[in-house]
């Protein structure tokens, strides 16, 4: 307490203020009129950078085209039958709550999994690559992260390079678990 004290009278800082330790308001960056929230932490040097952040980059490969693939992520009934095979998996999944949603255009919303995860996309081209302001339900109102899907060709095959950031820190775990899961397995099996 001592040393805050000090560091404010040093600076000329009123005591309700908040120090180089304290965490300052949340940001809205916009992608595309999409906002996707971000915190802030106020560095020693006094810029208000956080060098914390968690990441997910995820490669996998399945059977199918670019093509294929693209289609499979982008278009409702597609994509509705993956979230049927994830669904026989995971009792927190119904269709009957939130039907599966994708709009096919950027800036265009999308609803999954019966309402766990909204969304909008931020970038889509065709069969090569997407880009989306990604949430689950029970995240803070406002916070969005970014999912990259990029589709790149490996011989008959599509590898999507996948990279998932700007979520809320302490959830890499149960996300990456949860694209292995709830993505890649079931729409491996679909694409079969």
């Amino acid at each position: 307490m001592k040393t805050m004290m000090s560091e404010r009278r040093n600076r000329n800082v009123p005591a309700n203020s908040p120090t180089r330790r304290h965490v300052i308001a949340g940001v809205a960056i916009t992608f595309g009129g999409l906002a996707l929230g971000l915190t802030k932490v106020r560095a020693a040097t006094g810029e208000e950078i956080s060098r914390t952040a968690e990441s997910i980059h995820q490669e996998n490969v399945f059977k199918a085209s670019r093509n294929r693939v693209y289609e499979a992520l982008t278009d409702t009934k597609q994509f509705n039958e993956v979230t049927k095979i994830s669904a026989a998996k995971d009792p927190r999944i119904s269709l009957e709550k939130a039907p599966t949603e994708i709009s096919r255009e950027v800036g265009g919303a999308f609803t999954l999994f019966g309402g766990i995860i909204l969304g909008r996309h931020v970038e889509l081209v065709p069969h090569r690559r997407i880009v989306q302001g990604w949430r689950e339900v029970n995240w803070d109102p406002g916070v969005y992260s970014v999912a990259r899907f990029e589709l790149v060709e490996q011989g008959t095959g599509t590898k999507i390079v996948f990279d998932h950031t700007g979520f809320p820190i302490g959830n890499a775990e149960h996300l990456a678990a949860g694209w292995k899961t709830h993505y890649w397995e079931p729409l491996a099996k679909f694409l079969g």
